[in-house]
């Protein structure tokens, strides 16, 4: 396994990273989702990520009761927080009640004493920014919170946080968390450029098109039973014939190289310097052995002009 720094920070991250949306506490059996979890520390993956909104918490438990087997020091954890989480008006977003109660409940479903990564999973348009930078600051002076992130924020959001934590001294953001795969490049326009000014590593999400860059598909009307895009609408609207057919293009520059598909795609995401993590996500062990592979690989000059040319 191979390590990069997260953003301008000291903390030192695998390039493929593991974890829970749609998996774990829910859509995986808990037996293949915890074999999965360690699977991908013994491959030298020290980082794993869930969220409160996962399953209602359900898969921050799976991910802290097993990783409990490993010293704590030996890992680096990821949860988050804003999503709702209950029934009352301040059960979700980004105001200092609700990021405080939720780092609480985080840390006990955890079983840790504090959370390496904390991101806020979205913006909050209706919580004065200063206000909830102010509440992460509290906890990170508190210790129960390392380092401060966010997830699918825009650059001017970015922007805008910094210039509140340079005013007010208060901990600065080292991590986004975006969809980024060959299929949704729009972190390249703005987002990855801000982020290599500012300090802000990628941990990207979604790196294999959640399923068709691993190939799995061969029509667009004939789903895998299995398969994520069988079973949810909005995964299956986005498997379509002529992705399909750019995959079935990768899959032989792949071959060539000795990679999978879905191993090319991750290379080719880990390209830009300022990811510092693609995250992957695994039903089964072997998903992770395969994707583990991915780090360290370099692609030549003339395979990314030929990659460009099929997603062109």
């Amino acid at each position: 396994m191979q390590f990069r720094n997260l953003g301008k920070s000291g903390l030192k991250v695998s390039e493929i990273s593991l974890g829970s949306w749609l998996t774990y506490g829910g859509y995986v059996e808990r037996g293949n989702a915890v074999k999965a979890i360690e699977t991908a520390y013994g491959l030298g993956i020290n980082f794993f990520d869930t969220a409160n909104v996962y399953e209602r918490g359900e898969a921050e438990k799976v991910m802290g009761e097993t990783l409990r087997a490993y010293p704590r020091e030996s890992y680096v954890l990821a949860t988050k927080v804003f999503g709702k989480m209950g029934d009352g008006p301040n059960d979700q977003g980004l105001s200092r009640k609700h990021i405080t109660e939720q780092c609480h409940a985080s840390l006990k479903r955890l079983g840790a004493d504090y959370i390496d990564l904390y991101y806020c999973h979205r913006h909050d348009p209706n919580t004065p920014m200063e206000e909830t930078l102010r509440a992460l600051d509290d906890l990170v002076r508190q210790g129960k919170v390392l380092y401060v992130g966010i997830s699918e924020w825009t650059a001017a959001q970015m922007a805008e946080a910094h210039a509140i934590a340079d005013r007010y001294l208060l901990d600065r953001i080292i991590a986004n968390q975006p969809i980024y795969n060959m299929f949704n490049r729009y972190i390249e326009k703005e987002v990855i450029p801000f982020g290599e000014r500012n300090g802000i590593g990628q941990v990207v999400f979604s790196p294999l098109a959640q399923g068709l860059l691993t190939g799995k598909y061969s029509s667009a009307n004939e789903l895998p039973a299995d398969s994520r895009a069988a079973k949810l609408e909005n995964m299956r609207k986005n498997v379509t014939d002529e992705k399909i057919a750019k995959v079935q293009q990768l899959d032989k520059i792949a071959s060539e190289l000795e990679l999978t598909v879905g191993q090319l795609a991750l290379a080719w995401i880990l390209r830009q310097p300022n990811v510092s993590s693609a995250l992957v996500g695994a039903s089964r062990p072997a998903q992770v052995e395969e994707n583990a592979k991915a780090a360290g690989v370099e692609l030549s000059a003339d395979v990314l002009e030929r990659i460009e040319e099929i997603l062109a």
